[in-house]
Protein backbone atom coordinates (compact mmCIF):
# COMPACT_ATOMS: atom_id res chain seq x y z
CA UNK A 1 0.00 0.00 0.00
CA UNK A 2 1.30 3.40 -0.79
CA UNK A 3 1.93 5.89 1.64
CA UNK A 4 -0.54 8.63 1.46
CA UNK A 5 1.46 11.98 2.64
CA UNK A 6 0.71 13.77 5.36
CA UNK A 7 1.32 17.11 3.79
CA UNK A 8 -1.51 17.24 1.05
CA UNK A 9 0.98 19.44 -1.36
CA UNK A 10 3.87 17.33 -1.06
CA UNK A 11 6.17 17.50 -3.92
CA UNK A 12 5.91 14.84 -6.79
CA UNK A 13 9.61 13.40 -6.30
CA UNK A 14 8.80 12.99 -2.67
CA UNK A 15 5.63 10.94 -3.13
CA UNK A 16 7.36 9.12 -5.55
CA UNK A 17 10.02 7.87 -2.57
CA UNK A 18 7.23 7.30 -0.84
CA UNK A 19 5.74 5.27 -3.27
CA UNK A 20 9.29 3.04 -4.11
CA UNK A 21 9.46 2.43 0.46
CA UNK A 22 6.14 0.82 -0.18
CA UNK A 23 7.53 -1.71 -3.09
CA UNK A 24 10.51 -2.79 -0.90
CA UNK A 25 8.65 -3.25 2.48
CA UNK A 26 9.67 -6.38 3.63
CA UNK A 27 11.27 -7.42 0.36
CA UNK A 28 14.10 -5.36 1.26
CA UNK A 29 16.18 -3.04 3.57
CA UNK A 30 17.68 0.10 2.50
CA UNK A 31 21.15 0.32 4.15
CA UNK A 32 21.85 4.21 6.43
CA UNK A 33 24.97 5.82 8.01
CA UNK A 34 24.87 8.55 9.66
CA UNK A 35 27.86 11.19 9.22
CA UNK A 36 28.48 13.56 11.68
CA UNK A 37 31.23 16.46 9.96
CA UNK A 38 32.14 17.30 6.33
CA UNK A 39 34.95 14.35 6.25
CA UNK A 40 32.16 11.93 6.27
CA UNK A 41 34.93 9.28 7.84
CA UNK A 42 32.38 7.06 8.02
CA UNK A 43 31.31 6.81 4.07
CA UNK A 44 35.12 6.20 3.76
CA UNK A 45 35.46 3.31 6.19
CA UNK A 46 32.42 1.64 4.63
CA UNK A 47 33.52 2.08 1.11
CA UNK A 48 36.91 0.94 1.83
CA UNK A 49 35.62 -2.17 3.70
CA UNK A 50 32.50 -2.75 1.19
CA UNK A 51 33.17 -1.04 -2.19
CA UNK A 52 29.81 0.51 -1.63
CA UNK A 53 27.88 2.92 -0.14
CA UNK A 54 24.77 3.04 1.92
CA UNK A 55 21.29 4.30 0.08
CA UNK A 56 20.38 6.39 3.15
CA UNK A 57 23.35 9.13 4.49
CA UNK A 58 22.26 10.69 7.59
CA UNK A 59 23.39 14.85 8.14
CA UNK A 60 23.64 16.93 11.35
CA UNK A 61 23.03 20.31 11.56
CA UNK A 62 23.95 21.24 15.04
CA UNK A 63 25.97 23.62 14.00
CA UNK A 64 22.96 25.41 12.39
CA UNK A 65 21.41 26.19 15.28
CA UNK A 66 21.33 30.03 15.93
CA UNK A 67 22.09 30.15 19.55
CA UNK A 68 25.18 28.56 20.01
CA UNK A 69 27.57 30.48 22.64
CA UNK A 70 31.11 28.88 22.19
CA UNK A 71 33.03 31.37 24.58
CA UNK A 72 32.80 29.63 26.97
CA UNK A 73 31.73 25.93 26.19
CA UNK A 74 33.63 22.82 26.57
CA UNK A 75 36.53 21.71 24.23
CA UNK A 76 34.35 19.31 23.38
CA UNK A 77 31.48 21.21 22.43
CA UNK A 78 34.10 23.54 20.44
CA UNK A 79 35.42 20.86 18.20
CA UNK A 80 31.72 18.98 17.28
CA UNK A 81 30.10 22.36 16.19
CA UNK A 82 33.37 22.97 14.03
CA UNK A 83 33.79 20.02 12.62
CA UNK A 84 30.47 20.15 11.84
CA UNK A 85 30.10 23.54 10.07
CA UNK A 86 28.22 23.07 6.83
CA UNK A 87 27.01 19.62 6.39
CA UNK A 88 24.39 20.47 4.05
CA UNK A 89 26.76 21.12 1.38
CA UNK A 90 27.63 17.86 1.55
CA UNK A 91 23.79 16.75 1.91
CA UNK A 92 23.47 18.49 -1.21
CA UNK A 93 26.01 17.05 -3.08
CA UNK A 94 24.49 13.49 -1.75
CA UNK A 95 21.40 14.33 -3.14
CA UNK A 96 22.82 15.39 -6.27
CA UNK A 97 24.74 11.48 -6.85
CA UNK A 98 21.16 9.68 -5.98
CA UNK A 99 21.25 9.21 -2.81
CA UNK A 100 18.65 9.48 -0.20
CA UNK A 101 19.13 11.85 2.44
CA UNK A 102 18.19 12.25 6.47
CA UNK A 103 18.46 15.28 8.69
CA UNK A 104 19.01 14.95 12.43
CA UNK A 105 19.17 18.38 14.39
CA UNK A 106 20.67 17.85 18.14
CA UNK A 107 19.16 21.85 18.25
CA UNK A 108 20.93 24.03 20.59
CA UNK A 109 18.50 25.31 22.73
CA UNK A 110 16.68 28.47 21.53
CA UNK A 111 17.87 30.75 24.22
CA UNK A 112 19.62 30.24 27.48
CA UNK A 113 21.95 27.29 27.86
CA UNK A 114 25.67 26.61 27.70
CA UNK A 115 27.81 24.13 26.12
CA UNK A 116 25.99 21.57 23.91
CA UNK A 117 22.74 23.25 25.02
CA UNK A 118 20.59 20.51 23.29
CA UNK A 119 20.84 18.51 26.55
CA UNK A 120 18.25 19.73 28.65
CA UNK A 121 20.96 19.72 31.57
CA UNK A 122 22.55 22.61 29.78
CA UNK A 123 19.58 24.60 29.56
CA UNK A 124 16.92 26.50 31.23
CA UNK A 125 14.72 26.96 28.27
CA UNK A 126 11.08 25.86 28.98
CA UNK A 127 9.72 24.04 25.89
CA UNK A 128 6.14 24.33 27.48
CA UNK A 129 6.51 28.40 27.38
CA UNK A 130 7.40 28.25 23.61
CA UNK A 131 3.98 26.73 23.17
CA UNK A 132 2.37 29.88 24.44
CA UNK A 133 2.23 32.63 21.92
CA UNK A 134 3.63 36.05 23.27
CA UNK A 135 6.16 34.48 25.39
CA UNK A 136 9.98 35.36 24.74
CA UNK A 137 10.35 31.31 24.42
CA UNK A 138 7.80 31.25 21.52
CA UNK A 139 9.48 34.37 19.62
CA UNK A 140 12.96 32.60 20.41
CA UNK A 141 11.70 29.31 18.99
CA UNK A 142 9.97 30.54 15.92
CA UNK A 143 13.48 32.39 14.95
CA UNK A 144 15.32 29.28 15.12
CA UNK A 145 12.40 27.37 12.82
CA UNK A 146 12.65 30.50 10.39
CA UNK A 147 16.60 29.95 10.55
CA UNK A 148 16.76 26.65 9.79
CA UNK A 149 13.57 26.66 6.70
CA UNK A 150 15.36 29.32 5.15
CA UNK A 151 18.17 26.13 5.16
CA UNK A 152 15.97 23.61 3.79
CA UNK A 153 14.60 25.80 0.94
CA UNK A 154 17.67 25.18 -1.42
CA UNK A 155 16.70 21.53 -0.76
CA UNK A 156 12.91 22.44 -1.30
CA UNK A 157 13.86 24.62 -4.66
CA UNK A 158 15.40 21.56 -6.42
CA UNK A 159 12.57 19.42 -5.57
CA UNK A 160 15.26 16.69 -3.46
CA UNK A 161 13.05 14.79 -1.49
CA UNK A 162 14.63 14.51 2.70
CA UNK A 163 13.45 12.14 5.50
CA UNK A 164 13.20 14.69 7.98
CA UNK A 165 13.03 13.67 11.69
CA UNK A 166 12.85 16.10 14.35
CA UNK A 167 12.49 16.39 17.78
CA UNK A 168 14.04 12.57 17.87
CA UNK A 169 14.26 10.52 20.83
CA UNK A 170 11.21 12.82 22.30
CA UNK A 171 10.58 9.50 24.86
CA UNK A 172 12.92 10.62 27.00
CA UNK A 173 14.34 13.74 29.45
CA UNK A 174 17.51 13.89 27.60
CA UNK A 175 17.02 16.76 25.05
CA UNK A 176 15.52 19.80 25.78
CA UNK A 177 11.90 19.39 23.67
CA UNK A 178 11.25 16.09 25.65
CA UNK A 179 12.09 17.59 29.17
CA UNK A 180 9.18 18.59 29.52
CA UNK A 181 7.27 15.29 28.82
CA UNK A 182 5.93 13.26 25.57
CA UNK A 183 2.93 15.88 25.19
CA UNK A 184 5.01 19.05 24.78
CA UNK A 185 7.57 16.81 22.42
CA UNK A 186 4.53 16.33 20.15
CA UNK A 187 2.95 19.82 20.50
CA UNK A 188 6.14 21.18 19.20
CA UNK A 189 6.41 18.49 16.36
CA UNK A 190 3.33 20.08 15.09
CA UNK A 191 3.54 23.48 15.52
CA UNK A 192 7.10 22.80 13.17
CA UNK A 193 5.05 20.72 10.89
CA UNK A 194 2.43 23.79 10.66
CA UNK A 195 4.94 26.17 10.16
CA UNK A 196 6.89 24.46 7.44
CA UNK A 197 4.03 22.89 5.32
CA UNK A 198 1.64 26.09 5.94
CA UNK A 199 4.18 29.00 6.21
CA UNK A 200 7.48 28.24 4.32
CA UNK A 201 6.05 25.21 2.21
CA UNK A 202 8.52 22.86 2.00
CA UNK A 203 6.77 20.48 0.52
CA UNK A 204 9.76 18.21 -0.18
CA UNK A 205 10.16 17.19 3.46
CA UNK A 206 8.77 13.16 4.20
CA UNK A 207 8.20 13.59 8.02
CA UNK A 208 9.82 10.90 10.23
CA UNK A 209 8.35 10.75 13.82
CA UNK A 210 10.63 9.03 16.14
CA UNK A 211 9.34 8.23 19.22
CA UNK A 212 8.05 4.31 20.27
CA UNK A 213 5.42 5.19 22.90
CA UNK A 214 1.82 5.14 22.20
CA UNK A 215 1.08 7.84 24.45
CA UNK A 216 3.22 10.46 23.09
CA UNK A 217 2.41 9.74 19.35
CA UNK A 218 2.22 12.74 17.17
CA UNK A 219 -1.10 11.43 15.30
CA UNK A 220 -1.12 10.13 11.76
CA UNK A 221 -1.78 13.70 10.22
CA UNK A 222 1.57 14.58 11.03
CA UNK A 223 3.84 11.92 9.82
CA UNK A 224 5.05 9.55 6.90
CA UNK A 225 6.73 7.48 8.58
CA UNK A 226 7.39 5.87 12.06
CA UNK A 227 10.90 5.38 13.29
CA UNK A 228 12.70 4.51 17.02
CA UNK A 229 16.12 4.51 17.69
CA UNK A 230 17.84 1.54 19.66
CA UNK A 231 21.03 0.76 20.65
CA UNK A 232 21.63 -3.23 21.52
CA UNK A 233 25.18 -4.88 22.93
CA UNK A 234 27.86 -4.51 20.21
CA UNK A 235 27.30 -7.24 17.43
CA UNK A 236 24.13 -8.65 18.20
CA UNK A 237 22.85 -8.42 15.02
CA UNK A 238 19.20 -9.40 13.82
CA UNK A 239 15.56 -8.47 12.91
CA UNK A 240 14.71 -6.96 16.15
CA UNK A 241 11.33 -7.80 15.38
CA UNK A 242 10.63 -7.48 19.55
CA UNK A 243 11.18 -3.67 18.87
CA UNK A 244 9.71 -3.17 15.55
CA UNK A 245 6.22 -4.84 17.23
CA UNK A 246 6.68 -2.14 20.25
CA UNK A 247 6.60 0.58 16.95
CA UNK A 248 3.89 -0.40 15.19
CA UNK A 249 1.63 -0.51 18.50
CA UNK A 250 1.65 3.47 18.64
CA UNK A 251 -1.00 3.38 15.16
CA UNK A 252 -3.13 1.34 13.46
CA UNK A 253 -2.04 2.58 10.16
CA UNK A 254 -0.42 1.37 7.28
CA UNK A 255 2.73 3.65 8.04
CA UNK A 256 6.29 2.37 6.92
CA UNK A 257 8.35 2.01 10.11
CA UNK A 258 12.51 2.51 10.46
CA UNK A 259 15.45 2.20 12.73
CA UNK A 260 16.21 6.14 12.69
CA UNK A 261 19.69 5.31 14.53
CA UNK A 262 21.44 2.15 15.43
CA UNK A 263 24.35 1.29 17.19
CA UNK A 264 24.39 -2.16 15.39
CA UNK A 265 23.51 -3.20 12.04
CA UNK A 266 20.81 -5.32 11.26
CA UNK A 267 21.10 -8.98 10.02
CA UNK A 268 20.12 -9.49 6.56
CA UNK A 269 19.45 -12.88 6.51
CA UNK A 270 17.11 -12.76 10.33
CA UNK A 271 15.40 -9.82 8.43
CA UNK A 272 14.15 -11.99 5.28
CA UNK A 273 13.89 -14.89 7.57
CA UNK A 274 11.27 -13.26 9.74
CA UNK A 275 9.58 -11.12 7.81
CA UNK A 276 10.10 -7.84 9.73
CA UNK A 277 9.48 -4.93 7.05
CA UNK A 278 11.95 -2.26 8.39
CA UNK A 279 12.69 0.36 5.25
CA UNK A 280 15.79 1.48 6.56
CA UNK A 281 18.33 1.36 8.94
CA UNK A 282 20.64 4.15 10.43
CA UNK A 283 24.17 3.43 12.17
CA UNK A 284 25.65 6.01 13.99
CA UNK A 285 28.43 7.52 13.18
CA UNK A 286 32.16 7.97 14.28
CA UNK A 287 33.45 4.46 16.66
CA UNK A 288 29.69 2.45 15.57
CA UNK A 289 31.49 1.97 12.26
CA UNK A 290 34.86 3.73 12.08
CA UNK A 291 35.77 1.07 14.92
CA UNK A 292 35.06 -2.87 15.21
CA UNK A 293 33.44 -1.93 18.87
CA UNK A 294 29.83 -2.49 17.97
CA UNK A 295 30.03 -4.06 13.92
CA UNK A 296 32.98 -6.22 12.94
CA UNK A 297 33.77 -5.58 9.30
CA UNK A 298 32.60 -8.94 8.22
CA UNK A 299 29.61 -8.28 8.92
CA UNK A 300 29.29 -4.87 7.40
CA UNK A 301 30.23 -6.38 4.67
CA UNK A 302 27.48 -9.56 4.44
CA UNK A 303 25.18 -6.44 4.63
CA UNK A 304 26.35 -4.41 2.37
CA UNK A 305 26.75 -7.81 -0.22
CA UNK A 306 23.53 -9.13 0.62
CA UNK A 307 20.51 -9.45 -1.67
CA UNK A 308 18.02 -7.86 0.99
CA UNK A 309 20.62 -4.88 1.38
CA UNK A 310 19.87 -1.70 -1.24
CA UNK A 311 23.24 -0.01 -1.77
CA UNK A 312 23.25 3.38 -3.13
CA UNK A 313 24.47 1.66 -6.35
CA UNK A 314 21.27 -0.26 -6.75
CA UNK A 315 18.93 2.22 -6.14
CA UNK A 316 16.48 2.40 -9.30
CA UNK A 317 17.41 5.85 -10.12
CA UNK A 318 21.08 5.80 -9.88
Amino acid sequence: MITIPCNPNTHKESRDLLAYLSTIEGRGILTGQHTQTRAQEELAVIEKETGRLPAVCGFELLSYSPNIHLEHASEDCVTEVENNRDTLVQAMAWAKRGGIPTFTWHWFSPSGGHDKSFYAENTDFDANAALVEGAPEHAALLHDLDHMALLLTPFCEAHIPVLWRPFHESEGGWFWWGAKGMDTARKLYRMMFQRYTQHHHLDNLIWVWNNPCPEGYVGDEYCDIISMDQYPAPHAHGAFRDRYERLRKITVADKGTAIAETGVIPDPDALREEHVPWLWYMTWSRSFVCTEQHNDYDALRKLYHHEYAITLDNLPWT
